[in-house]
């Protein structure tokens, strides 16, 4: 038999130990390795988990209504841009909501205001307070005419709005359009100490609706009537520019703010002194020009008039080019 000697024992005992030593330090490696790659994972997760939970939490509350929800963007990548473009539907939904509830709002506002006259007009007429005389019918039927009024543009600006108007577009000529229009002003205008000035081209075409834009075209005088001082005027010119006919209605005084001049178009908006409910409009007319004028591919621009009130101006695509889109 052979026998080992005492350093051949204690060689193998050290590659032993070694081995062994060897074997734990390797388990040690892996396990510190795992440890640290799980969490590296889970600061990575979390990181990219974090924003998405937030979108999620801020989608669930906007579905239920609450407009009023942001989500913080936290970095300028994707998801960051997701985090905006959220902000911006959030902020444009309760814009819409903010702007429905002053509709609402303006129309209870706009009507209550004929029915609570009607109302007062024919309990003192039951009670005998007032007689029931001529005048007191023309009053009344001037409040049936106010509201009658004010329910014919909500229609019209209702179906304005769902594009449920009928437009029969065909080659029209502007000119003489704005000729019968301002003809059937022309003695209220008198009446009204207003004078009423022309400065146009031989002819002025456009591919459009004559209905409309005789409608388009009464709005604007009668915007003018009513809100022009007694001695002043109403200027109607137009010009060519590029591919497009610029048609402006410029009055005089009274004026109006550079805030005042943002809202024009706003609907039921008046100024606070001369634009307001004595005069008798419904404070649409102006929004239903914006949806004529838009179903013409057109714009309609508001700025100050060089004669001291509003110019109004109508921008049109020419006749050539709207039959090409047609």
């Amino acid at each position: 038999a052979i026998i080992a000697s005492p350093v051949e024992r204690l060689t193998r005992n050290t590659d032993i130990n070694f081995d062994m030593q060897q074997r734990r330090a390797s388990w040690m490696i892996v396990a510190l390795s795992t440890l640290l790659a799980a969490l590296a994972t889970f600061l990575l997760a979390r990181g990219l988990l974090a924003p998405v939970k937030r979108l999620v939490e801020g989608t669930h509350r906007l579905a239920a209504g609450d407009f009023t929800t942001r989500v913080t963007p936290t970095s300028a990548d994707e998801l960051g841009k997701l985090a905006q473009d959220f902000n911006q539907l959030a902020s444009t939904l309760e814009k819409n909501q903010q702007m429905r509830r002053d509709f609402m709002a303006d129309i209870s506002h706009e009507l209550r205001t004929p029915l609570a006259v009607l109302r007062g007009e024919l309990e003192a007429i039951q009670d005998g307070v007032r007689q029931f005389t001529p005048e007191s019918v023309t009053s009344l039927q001037a409040e049936v005419g106010t509201l009658t009024k004010l329910v014919d543009d909500l229609h019209q600006l209702s179906l304005s709005d769902e594009g449920a108007l009928a437009y029969q577009k065909t080659t029209v000529d502007l000119v003489p359009l704005l000729e019968v229009a301002g003809g059937a002003f022309r003695e209220r205008f008198t009446s009204r100490g207003l004078t009423l000035h022309y400065a146009l081209p031989d002819s002025m075409t456009v591919f459009g609706d004559p209905d409309r834009l005789m409608q388009l075209f009464n709005n604007l005088l009668e915007n003018s009537l009513r809100y022009t001082d007694s001695g002043g005027g109403l200027h109607i010119s137009a010009e060519q520019r590029d591919k497009s006919l610029f048609l402006t209605f410029a009055d005089s005084a009274p004026g109006v703010s550079d805030e005042q001049l943002q809202k024009l178009f706003d609907r039921f908006y008046r100024t606070e002194v001369s634009r307001n409910r004595a005069s008798g409009g419904s404070g649409l007319g102006l929004a239903i020009c914006v949806n004529i004028v838009h179903a013409h591919n057109g714009h309609l621009h508001a700025a100050h008039s060089p004669f001291g009130g509003v110019s109004i101006t109508v921008e049109l695509p020419l006749d050539r080019d709207l039959q090409r889109e047609v």
